[in-house]
């Protein structure tokens, strides 16, 4: 079997579970999941206030080289976020406008990619949203094979296809496809509780009491004295 495959694979979670995350968003899900999950901080949004979760469509790519990106975009369907990794360090532009052009058109939700993107200013107003390690305007070239659908890292974070991924101002998480159910229903119960505590602390309630923190910090020795004598 060749080394460069194009997997055709429907896999993925249940599009209500993926509407849940989304409306969870990347910190309640990472907390849900044990505080896991979570793709390194060096992907950060190129705009501002982008939420989105869907299913990991996931490209391994020669760095400098976009050629297996365009090779994917048909195994992209609605609801979809393409993960773009490089097999080794890349900053190179290789995703801009005309890719974003044919992605939306199929329905996929974002990008995030371990290299850089270009045409943000047209990304920005069309409302596709992109997590990028770099915004670069270094172009790519199309000669190199990679795969698609294939298990990456990206930003130190194992990806497979088929797994959830949620983005927000915060970063990028991923939930195995088989933890999601799991994720969704912790995440609940999680929103449900903080908003409780959110009632608690609009009266007027520390969380030093809240949490029962006082006797925390006597143990480790943190004593109060008065300052204004």
């Amino acid at each position: 079997m060749s080394r460069h495959v194009v997997v055709r694979t429907s896999k993925g979670p249940d599009p209500d579970d993926l509407a849940a995350l989304a409306r969870s968003g990347v910190a309640t899900a990472h907390e849900a999941a044990g505080r896991t999950g979570l793709v390194g901080p060096e992907l950060r949004p190129i705009y501002p206030g982008a939420r989105i979760a869907g299913r990991a469509v996931t490209v391994l790519s020669h760095p400098g080289d976009n050629l297996m990106v365009h090779a994917c975009i048909e195994q992209c369907r609605a609801g979809d976020v393409l993960v773009i990794a490089t097999t080794s360090r890349s900053t190179d532009g290789m995703f801009g406008e005309l890719f974003a052009t044919q992605l939306q058109a199929r329905g996929v939700l974002g990008l995030v990619t371990d290299a850089g993107v270009r045409d943000v200013a047209e990304l920005t107003a069309m409302g596709f949203p992109v997590w990028s390690r770099a915004v670069h305007a270094q172009g790519t070239a199309k000669a190199v094979p990679g795969s698609v659908n294939v298990p990456v890292v990206v930003a130190g974070r194992l990806i497979t296809p088929g797994d959830a991924v949620v983005a927000d101002d915060d970063g990028v998480m991923c939930v195995p496809r088989a933890d999601v159910p799991a994720v969704v229903a912790a995440a609940a119960k999680r929103e449900a509780n903080e908003e409780a505590k959110r009632e608690q602390f609009r009266s007027g309630v520390l969380g030093l009491d809240l949490y029962d923190l006082r006797p925390t910090l006597e143990r480790l020795g943190v004593t109060y004295v008065d300052g204004d004598a």
